[in-house]
């Protein structure tokens, strides 16, 4: 699992930072350093039921696109959250992706991220072409449906591979406020 491989390699330090040269040593690992397709920033929060209901959604859509290109990161907004905890919440709920630690909410300001579980897909050139929940299973905190009707996420990043624009950019996500994690 590279979660575990980068963790180990970066020792005490947080997920997400990676381990650099004196200049670069702290800085937040960059999602958008890296080559891909579609890139799929999930923000979540470790105590939040919401998002861990989601992890086998997560799963499916990142298996049934990770061959054509995209990548998906969990943005761990809270500062206090310590390397092991975020390993230990991505293996406890099989998790896809990479992890990386948000403390100063550039990630979620850049995504325009309310709320924990709340997807952004940004295009190749790191262009935000939507942002918003992953599917409409919930509708209110505590009201959910047996079985969404519509699957945002997938359909946002399937746009995107197919050069087209998403047909709807914003949708408004349920979960657990991102705004009380420092």
């Amino acid at each position: 699992m590279r979660l575990a491989i980068a963790i180990a390699a970066m020792g005490a330090a947080a997920v997400g930072v990676r381990a650099r040269g004196a200049a670069d040593a702290g800085k937040p690992d960059d999602p958008f350093a890296t080559a891909a397709r579609v890139r799929v920033l999930v923000f979540v929060r470790t105590d939040c039921p919401i998002t861990n209901r989601y992890a086998p959604e997560l799963q499916r859509v990142s298996e049934e696109f990770a061959a054509r290109g995209v990548r998906f990161w969990l943005v761990y907004p809270g500062g206090g959250e310590t390397a092991a905890a975020i390993r230990d919440h991505m293996a406890q709920y099989h998790f896809p992706g990479e992890a990386v630690r948000d403390p100063q909410h550039v990630l979620v300001r850049r995504a325009h991220a309310t709320v924990a579980p709340e997807a952004a897909v940004f295009d190749a050139a790191g262009k935000l072409v939507y942002h918003g929940r992953i599917d409409d299973r919930y509708v209110d905190i505590g009201r959910a449906r047996a079985a969404a009707q519509t699957h945002d996420l997938e359909n946002a990043i399937a746009a995107v591979l197919a050069g087209k624009p998403v047909a709807e950019p914003e949708t408004h996500a349920v979960g657990c406020s991102l705004a009380d994690v420092e």
